[in-house]
């Protein structure tokens, strides 16, 4: 079966008569004919008969027809969309993508510097912020991906931001410590998250953890005030919460920022995004 033989199908149910399918689609009343010869074939099936007036769809046509039409219907998004990649380049991120401001501004200088193209930012909450997923062509991703078939950058780092609710006394304070999560619950998202247990010294290691999947399971344990929270510089910056309070933990490792995307296949102008997104990160580090 061929996306041909749907189309003249579809175009001889439309235009009424074979004559006027061969004209619509440039060719022969023969080639028509014989191409929806061929679906029939194909199916086993009569899907149309000639009648005195043009042609009449049998049963198994009018069944045919609705699929034909939908098959159709993808094969023209399918066009659309590669067209489309030509002029976006589209960036998955799990919780952040560069923080509120480097994101924008990203955008903003990629279009100036690449008339017609555009940067998409997708949010997806899996381990590859979309990349394995085909939902992006590059990702941002905060843990050092373990794929080797992933090309991979690192366009920066950023410091380690503790979240409490507002009420939270910790919250009151300019800065924190490691040594201030002691005794407390700590939600963590194994897959996504940059933060686990292993972070904190054994001496003053938080009482519990509670696993959450994605960033606004982690935002509404925190604005419950069941848990507190350690997170990125970015996440501070892109989803602020008036009930959320952001506090630096001074003494925490900070977190390197990795561009990903798969090494066989690269995007087009990748380097030129990891060159411009680096230099990005630079000016805010000397800002």
């Amino acid at each position: 079966m061929e996306v041909r033989q749907l189309r003249a199908f579809v175009t001889v149910v439309d235009e009424g008569t074979f004559t006027d399918a061969a004209i619509a689609l440039r060719t022969s009343q023969a080639t028509v004919s014989r191409t929806v010869g061929a679906l029939e074939s194909e199916l086993g099936v009569r899907l149309v008969r000639r009648t005195g007036r043009g042609v009449a769809l049998t049963p198994e046509g009018r069944r045919a027809l609705s699929h034909a039409r939908r098959v159709l219907t993808e094969c023209e998004r399918l066009v659309a969309d590669v067209a489309q990649a030509e002029s976006q380049l589209r960036i998955g991120f799990a919780w952040a993508g560069l923080g509120r401001h480097n994101t924008g501004m990203l955008q903003r200088r990629w279009t100036q510097a690449y008339p017609g193209s555009s940067l998409v930012f997708v949010h997806a909450s899996t381990p590859t912020a979309g990349l394995s997923e085909g939902l992006a062509d590059v990702a941002v991703t905060r843990r050092e991906p373990r794929d080797q078939r992933m090309g991979r950058a690192v366009i920066g780092v950023e410091a380690r931001y503790a979240a409490f609710s507002r009420d939270d006394p910790l919250s009151r304070r300019r800065t924190v410590r490691l040594a201030d999560f002691a005794g407390r619950v700590v939600g963590i998202d194994l897959k996504t998250g940059t933060t686990t247990v292993d972070l904190f010294p054994a001496d003053t290691a938080p009482a519990g953890a509670r696993e959450v999947h994605g960033i606004e399971e982690w935002l509404a344990l925190i604005e419950s005030g069941e848990a507190c929270g350690m997170t990125t510089e970015a996440t501070a910056r892109q989803h602020t919460r008036p009930s959320v309070a952001y506090r630096r933990v001074v003494d925490a490792p900070s977190v390197p920022v990795w561009l990903v995307w798969w090494r066989d296949d690269p995007p087009a102008r990748v380097r030129e995004l990891v060159a411009m997104a680096t230099a990005l990160y630079a000016e805010t580090d000397a800002d």
